[in-house]
């Protein structure tokens, strides 16, 4: 089942193993169950700590537990965990044979405080990048609190329960049989929803803070440069942000950063997060700001009640998937809506879909999906499809791709429970047309999350902020960076930039406004 390179790699991870671990294996007659008992013996015979046996009860087949000898597993994987799941396999086999968690200890003791029995069930698909962080973080909370329970299930494998939960987005996490969540969830995250106390603690913590030098609004690749900037100053620096990594997080492929072949958007965020945390920025996650207040000291507003203080503020708020805003968008998200094809192409393999959008993202889109689906109609607003020649001649070399220009789409048709079509209407002849199918991956750009900032800072007509060559806005003391602002070229390493700038521009407005007239 592994290359020699793997279980090379494999058998010095297990070293690290404090106690004996047990893999539990529910099997059938399947040539699936077949390929996961070799990769599970396989394992086994890599380390004299881990021991396998097939007696395994689970109502999934094939599928397996990790657990302690003489111990009912808590972490079940349904399928094979490999591709981006491989990861998510090796962590759950250390963590269970003791090898401590790179998790703060706080997050650690609000765990195994959790009170209750949580069984979670977490659908993937083994080419999504944004699963392993949700399975990571609840095989995590199963290895340290006996109520948890962590199920992953290939949606691929389970095809039948994946039509009998209605599962159209992954990773979908279902909690006690009811759904939970969908997309990219952290393990903080997920701790604060269950524990109901942890937000009103966390606005007490935010609002006794003492008032910042440069307070950060958002932490993705803009907000970190920032933030890494202004800490080498060596003056009060904080990070307050909804997400760390922002939408880098949902970015797959990253081949154009310079001096990194290529790397993944997780992978890169983490980089940045250990970075910014070797100096002392005190990093806020899970909040987002509501308000801005400008003055001699900028006030920041959060939306659970807390209030930020800073001499300096920067805005680096980045921006968030464009939607269509037709009818029924809304109400069919995740139900056929989609808007990563990475993570969810695979639930439509063998059905129909749309693409909307004919940029680059749309039309490489439309080429992945091609390989998976049945049929892709990619749907362009415009006469002419904007995507790089190269990108559109492998788009017209396909069979079962059909691309319609000069459409506007007006409705998202479905049953009540999924999508079942699109409607557009022909710019040219004006004529209204359905296409029926199962799924619509929307690739239209990006909106700035700025909706906060109205009437406080200028905005453009597309809502970015406005600043100047410094990062400067048109609220003194108040600097922004990044996909939020009017910076021409949305692009990770333009971020960076502009985030290094406007930190080195709010450093100038401090030692200005620091000597006296």
């Amino acid at each position: 089942m592994l290359d020699a390179n793997i279980k090379t790699q494999l058998k010095a991870y297990l070293e690290k193993l404090q106690r004996p671990i047990e893999l539990v294996a529910s099997l059938d007659d399947s040539a699936k169950a077949q390929e996961l008992r070799g990769l599970l013996v396989d394992i086994a015979e890599l380390s004299n700590k881990v021991t396998l046996r097939e007696d395994g009860q689970h109502t999934l087949r094939p599928s397996f537990g990790v657990a302690e000898p003489g111990q009912s597993p808590r972490i079940h994987f349904a399928g094979i965990p490999m591709g981006h799941e491989f990861t998510s396999l090796i962590l759950a086999l250390l963590q269970t044979g003791g090898h401590p968690p790179k998790v703060d200890q706080a997050v650690i003791d609000q765990i195994k405080a959790l009170p209750g029995q949580f069984a979670f069930e977490t659908f993937i698909s083994l080419s999504c990048h944004n699963c392993p962080d949700v399975v990571q973080a609840l095989n995590l909370m199963a290895v340290l609190n006996p109520g948890v329970t962590s199920t992953m299930i290939d949606g691929a494998m389970f095809q039948d329960l994946v039509n009998e939960r209605r599962i159209m987005a992954v990773p979908t996490v279902f909690l006690n049989g009811a759904e939970f969540g969908q997309g990219r969830m952290t393990i903080e995250e997920i701790v604060a929803r269950l524990d109901s106390g942890s937000a009103a603690r966390a606005a007490e913590a935010i609002a006794a803070k003492e008032t910042f030098d440069v307070l950060v609004v958002g932490g993705g690749p803009a907000g970190s440069a920032a933030a890494v900037y202004a800490a080498r100053k060596g003056i009060r620096t904080g990070v307050v942000a909804e997400r760390f990594g922002g939408q880098v997080m949902d970015t797959m492929g990253i081949e154009n950063f310079i001096s990194v072949k290529e790397t993944e958007g997780p992978k890169l965020v983490a980089a940045l997060e250990q970075h910014v945390k070797q100096y002392e920025v005190d990093v806020m996650n899970l909040q987002r700001a509501a308000k801005l207040i400008p003055g001699e000291l900028i006030e920041i507003q959060l939306e659970n009640g807390a209030v930020l203080k800073s001499k300096s503020v920067i805005l680096s708020t980045g921006a968030r998937w464009r939607e269509m805003n037709v009818p029924g968008e809304k109400e069919y998200k995740a139900k056929g809506v989609c808007f990563c094809p990475h993570c969810d192409g695979p639930l439509f393999k063998g059905k129909r879909v749309a693409v909307i959008g004919g940029g680059n993202s749309g039309v490489e889109a439309a080429i992945d999906l091609a390989g998976i689906v049945s049929h892709v109609t990619l749907l362009e607003f415009a006469d002419t499809l904007r995507a790089d020649a190269v990108l559109q001649s492998k788009l017209n070399s396909l069979p079962n791709v059909t691309v319609i220009k000069s459409a506007l789409t007006t409705e998202v048709t479905g049953d009540g429970q999924k999508v079942t079509g699109i409607r557009y209407k022909d710019r040219v002849s004006g004529d209204e047309k359905l296409v029926e199918l199962e799924g619509i991956f929307v690739q239209i750009g990006l909106l700035p999350n700025t909706d906060w900032l109205k009437g406080t800072v200028e905005l453009s007509e597309r809502g970015e902020i406005i600043i100047d060559a410094k990062g400067q806005t048109s609220v003194k003391g108040v600097f922004a960076a990044g996909d939020c602002t009017t910076v021409p070229y949305k692009q990770i390493i333009i971020a960076m930039g502009a985030g290094a700038t406007a930190s080195l521009g709010a450093f100038d407005h401090l030692i200005r406004s620091s000597v006296p007239a």
